[in-house]
């Protein structure tokens, strides 16, 4: 049996290259969902969507998203989360490694 949670991850556009990034855990900008933190509670969320919205040289677009946690990983609930996320990256970046 599997436990689901659901929470939120803050996304943006990087600004240079338009990939798609997600905050981790130590408030950076990860590439892949997977790296994502997920948020469960408000405050911390708010305290990271701050911090997010002031890298504005950095990237574009910042939001949350819903998301469901599972055994399995982070799964977006909507289908334009869910495409957003098989995007392929435009070019290599330090974010990558």
């Amino acid at each position: 049996m599997s436990n689901n949670h659901t929470g939120k991850v803050i996304t943006a556009n990087d600004l240079l290259n338009g990939d798609v990034v997600y905050i981790n855990s130590q408030l950076k900008w990860a590439l892949r969902l997977s790296d994502a933190k997920v948020f469960i509670d408000d405050a911390s969320f708010e305290k990271a969507l701050t911090h997010a919205n002031k890298q504005q040289n950095e990237v574009v677009g910042i939001y949350s998203i819903n998301i469901n946690l599972s055994d399995t990983g982070i799964a977006p609930n909507h289908f334009r989360e869910k495409f957003r996320n098989c995007l392929l990256y435009t070019s290599p970046s330090p974010r990558d490694s």
